[in-house]
């Protein structure tokens, strides 16, 4: 691929919205070492692995590819200096810094959102990264929102209001596109809407996969495009852009959003957030909307 064929695709691979995290591990005379990724996954419950890939060009490389094990630490949402600080050649990124340790001696950070020690499982080439395979041997987690990343910028989910623990019901809406039209599910008054699913214990994340999977299409989760709250109804709403590109609706039908499609949604907070996606769509320039069903803005995420 040509140089701007790779832009092209590390800007698609930035469509996807991830947390932060920073994976430490010792270094061969003990001292701490650490760098941000946000290629971090889980992989299995049992046993309990997880992954992360580093770059073979990261001045780390050799020690973490050769290192017995490692830690993530999943940054909390005021975490961005920390975060920089990693993702830059400083010399000392440990410095003022009160980290400690638990079984395998990898740093664990202060006030993360969660954090895993790993025993490293194995390293996997993978082109020009490498992906290192973690078995979890001890991890805690707590209720601090995550820091996340989206398109180059980070996304503080919490502050926007995606994070609502302990507040209104939590509302999962799914625009499920394809080749320019949106699913909508025909209520029993004759109104359109999205599918939707309260979300339950288990979180945002699975009330949309089973959305996607009940409605018999191949999609992919897509990110968030919307979150509001609706007081008068105490809930909040998350809507997540889906796009979809096979398979045929078990329930609904795709509808082009026309004015008289528009006009058949009920709901004006939805019927907006549908008028807007039109309207974005045949510019190409999406944001995403954070306020409540009557006001808000719409945040460019890629100029925040």
């Amino acid at each position: 691929m040509s140089g701007q064929d790779y832009r092209q695709l590390r800007d698609a691979f930035g469509a996807f919205m991830t947390g932060v995290t920073v994976v430490t591990t010792l270094d061969d005379d003990g001292a701490p070492i650490g760098f941000t990724a946000n290629s971090f996954s889980s992989v299995s419950l049992d046993p309990p692995l997880l992954l992360v890939s580093l770059a073979k060009t990261s001045r780390n490389f050799q020690h973490f590819a050769a290192a017995k094990s490692f830690a993530v630490n999943i940054l909390a949402e005021h975490q961005k200096a920390i975060s920089n600080t990693f993702g830059r050649p400083v010399a000392d990124r440990f410095s003022g810094i009160d980290w400690r340790t638990e079984q395998s001696g990898a740093p664990i950070l202060p006030e993360v959102s969660a954090w895993f020690d790993c025993r490293m499982e194995r390293v996997i080439d993978a082109g020009d990264h490498a992906i290192m395979l973690g078995r979890i041997e001890a991890f805690d987690a707590n209720n601090e929102p995550g820091l996340g990343y989206y398109r180059g910028t980070y996304f503080t989910p919490a502050k926007s209001g995606v994070a609502a623990a302990g507040g209104p019901a939590v509302l999962v809406s799914a625009i499920l596109e394809q080749d320019g039209r949106v699913l909508l599910v025909e209520r029993n008054d004759g109104a359109l809407s999205l599918p939707e699913a309260r979300a339950a214990r288990s979180g945002t994340s699975t009330a949309l996969g089973e959305l996607i999977a009940a409605s018999g299409l191949e999609a992919s989760p897509g990110f968030i495009y919307a979150v509001y709250e609706d007081p008068d109804e105490g809930k909040q709403h998350i809507a997540f852009l889906c796009p979809s590109s096979n398979g045929q609706p078990k329930q609904g039908h795709f509808h082009a959003l026309t004015p008289d499609t528009l006009h058949r949604v009920a709901d004006e907070a939805l019927r907006t957030m549908l008028t807007r996606l039109a309207d974005e769509s045949r510019l190409g320039n999406f944001g995403v909307y954070f306020g409540n069903q009557r006001s808000g803005q719409v945040r460019r995420v890629a100029q925040e």
